[in-house]
């Protein structure tokens, strides 16, 4: 194992996964001919807890506005605060309008009311960790689902890349047995080649064998720099904007345009979802970063898109009622949102619970029911063609049936 001490945020490389072995980057076949084109699952994680109630707005229900008579989006209209109207009864939160057309030309499904059995103690830790191993309630469970499906469907041609996470740490998500890797800032580690703090590293270590996968892993970031630009080209009119959000989506597309053998993505979306207080004043410059980054990926992958999946999720929700701060506290089910080519868009999917008070979930939350590893496993079987889904989520026996239809 290399230990993680081999920290290389200057260099581009922010960590490594906890199952690079020497001899696992022998099996590399990048070398100078990218890979073929294939599937991407792109996971998108919203750290905190956001406000799906604000994202997706239910306008069409009265109940929605009786609990928020203060932060609540107002109903489509002319005022340029309203919702933006996707069915009659759902609306977009108006940060979130570069999304619109994407629901409208069938690229973007909304899918409500979805999250985790386990409501535990409303911990954020709790319900992230149970989200990621997609074993709600059981602490036992180390691995991530991801990792799990990366693990039971064995690819002897993948390359380093199969399994990357753009941000500092490995995501639990992707925590196992199947080599993942943490990805810092590509332009960095293209012009580098690692850069002298990784080198040096691997060269001076008098242990054997972090000194064997050091170097393993420098020879896979010099293969890495024969596929990656050093200076990527966006497509036409195309705008991530300065956000850490839309940099790192853009990251993922120059991977998967550079066909170097991703198939599963990792985002970390963290700060500010937790609208404790103001989130009027919090909530919208968080939702234009997270709109802009998701339409200017779909822009920018043009028909690539076809071959991927974007998934988004978050913890939980926000309680349907605002409190005394002007914000919510911690709740219970939540929206995703699903993008990509093989995506039945245009619809929100998901049986609206409501939310009068005899409806809600401990007579404060949005009631769950869809249970989010109903997505997951939706997505790995239709999109990953994964065969054995049962073996990704523990104790939980996955059935066609529960799928939303939305792939």
């Amino acid at each position: 194992m290399i230990n993680r001490r081999i920290f290389l945020k200057d260099s581009g490389l922010a960590a490594v996964g906890f199952s690079m072995v020497p001899g696992f980057l022998q099996r590399t076949v990048m070398a100078a001919a990218p890979s073929k084109r294939q599937k991407t699952l792109v996971v998108i994680f919203q750290r905190g807890g956001a406000d799906g109630l604000n994202m997706v707005a239910p306008f069409g229900e009265a109940a929605y506005y009786r609990h928020r008579p203060g932060i609540a989006i107002p109903p489509p209209g002319e005022d340029s605060a309203a919702a933006l109207d996707l069915d009659g009864f759902f609306g977009l939160n108006p940060a979130l309008k570069p999304l619109g057309p994407l629901f409208k030309d069938g690229s973007l499904a909304i899918i409500n009311a979805v999250g985790s059995p386990d409501t535990g103690d409303r911990s954020h830790f709790r319900a992230q960790d149970f989200m990621e191993s997609a074993a709600p309630g059981d602490k036992m469970v180390s691995t991530g689902w991801l990792n799990r499906y990366l693990e039971g469907a064995p690819d002897p041609d993948a390359t380093p890349l199969r399994a990357a996470a753009i941000g500092e740490t490995l995501p639990k998500a992707l925590r196992g047995p199947a080599p993942a890797l943490t990805l810092g800032k590509l332009d960095q580690f293209v012009k580098g080649g690692g850069g002298p703090l990784f080198q040096s590293l691997y060269q001076q270590e008098s242990n054997a064998l972090l000194t064997g996968a050091a170097r393993e892993m420098f020879d896979a970031i010099k293969l890495l720099k024969t596929a990656i630009p050093e200076h990527y080209e966006l497509a036409k009119g195309v705008n991530y904007g300065g956000g850490s959000f839309g940099q790192a989506m853009m990251q993922v597309a120059q991977l998967i345009k550079a066909n170097v053998g991703v198939q599963v993505a990792f985002v970390d979306l963290a700060g500010g979802w937790d609208t404790h207080q103001g989130e009027a004043d919090r909530l919208p410059p968080l939702l234009r970063g997270f709109g802009q980054g998701l339409a200017a990926f779909h822009k920018d992958l043009g028909d690539r898109m076809e071959d991927v999946v974007v998934l988004t999720m978050s913890e939980f929700g926000r309680t349907t009622r605002e409190n005394g701060n002007g914000g919510t506290d911690h709740g219970h089910a939540n929206v995703m949102f699903v993008m990509g080519g093989p995506v039945k868009g245009g619809k929100v999917y998901g049986t609206w619970p409501g939310l009068e008070p005899e409806q809600l979930n401990e007579d404060r939350d949005l009631a769950l029911t869809t249970d989010f590893r109903d997505v997951f496993a939706e997505v790995l079987v239709r999109h990953l063609e994964c065969e054995q889904p049962d073996a990704v989520f523990p104790r939980y026996p996955i059935d066609a049936k529960r799928f939303t239809g939305m792939i």
